[in-house]
């Protein structure tokens, strides 16, 4: 049976999300290997940060991004060195993009890491602290949220970045749009509008002046065509060529985060298992929510690696 790999992103991290696979000696010195690796890239101790740091520390956001893609890769290396097989294909979501294109040998890891940090710090910068916010809509269609975003923005920018699953849609924008949007909603029908606790409003079009920073940074980065196939968030388009994976990145800092399209995606290429591939389970959970053709499955530990490994071996 066909299985695709789903790379988690920002918000799913927690102080100490690599302890559970860390068991065996060999698996916690890749880990830490991973970690390094990053740490040298940035110039600073990423794994203090991921081990014992605080909370708030590990949220901000040019300390996430650059910890999940370093974490989603030290799991993608473990699944390796068990000689896992490999997907039909990948995603990531947001952030988790660029651990599938590390995977998939687009980008080299040393050259991710200070990207996503770049991209970070740029997609902080470009809408002020407490002018911008995102909320997530429960229970709504996407043209209700849509209409409500229309007649809520007067003037501001309020929009619908992330199609996370059936019935669980955010938006971003202007603090006050975004405040009158959930209102609307909420007359429209919804079950519930839920303020998140992010620094930023992205994936919206304020982060316009990120995407033109994130350009700079990745002309001077060579990217190769995929060995594995991965479906992007902006066209949920399986591109082959560099210069067009380029482009796509730099559109997915203010384009909507297509997913649930992507699984369905996944799903017509014959993926009938989502194996999320980072800590959490977040994408697992959100998997069949997306598509009623598929299951998913969290490497959420050294067991879980483990099971899936010798499950994916029994059905060869």
């Amino acid at each position: 049976m066909a299985f695709a790999f789903v790379f988690p992103g920002q918000g799913s991290q927690s102080v100490g999300m690599m302890a559970a696979y860390m068991e065996a000696a060999d698996d916690a010195a890749l880990v830490r290997d991973t970690f390094e690796e990053a740490s040298r890239a940035l110039g600073e101790d990423l794994w203090s940060m991921v081990d014992s740091g605080t909370a708030e520390q590990l949220a901000q956001t040019v300390n996430t991004q650059p910890i999940m893609l370093t974490a989603d890769v030290a799991v993608w290396r473990l699944w390796r060195k068990r000689s896992g097989s490999l997907p039909a294909v990948m995603a990531g979501h947001s952030l988790g993009e660029y651990a599938a294109l590390v995977a998939a040998d687009v980008i080299s890891f040393a050259d991710a890491v200070p990207l996503v940090r770049l991209r970070a710090a740029a997609m902080q910068a470009a809408v002020p602290l407490e002018t911008g916010m995102m909320a997530a809509i429960m229970g709504l269609d996407a043209e209700a949220i849509a209409a409500a975003c229309a007649e809520s923005a007067q003037g501001e920018v309020v929009e619908a970045v992330n199609f996370n699953a059936q019935g669980q849609i955010v938006i971003a924008g202007h603090r006050a749009a975004v405040e009158r949007a959930m209102g609307a909603c909420k007359a429209k029908g919804a079950k519930r509008a839920l303020p998140l606790s992010v620094s930023a409003p992205f994936h919206s079009s304020l982060m316009r002046p990120a995407a033109e920073k994130l350009a700079d940074a990745l002309s001077g980065i060579s990217l190769r065509p995929p060995a594995i196939p991965v479906i992007n968030n902006v066209d949920v388009a399986d591109e082959r060529d560099p210069e067009r994976i380029r482009e796509a990145l730099i559109r997915q800092v203010y384009g909507p985060v297509r997913w649930v399209e992507v699984i369905h995606r996944m799903a017509s290429l014959g993926a009938r298992s989502i194996v999320e591939c980072g800590p959490g389970k977040v994408l697992a959970g959100l998997a069949k929510r997306c598509s009623s053709e598929v299951s998913g499955v969290a490497l959420d530990s050294a067991g879980a690696l483990e099971a899936y490994f010798n499950l994916e071996r029994e059905a060869l």
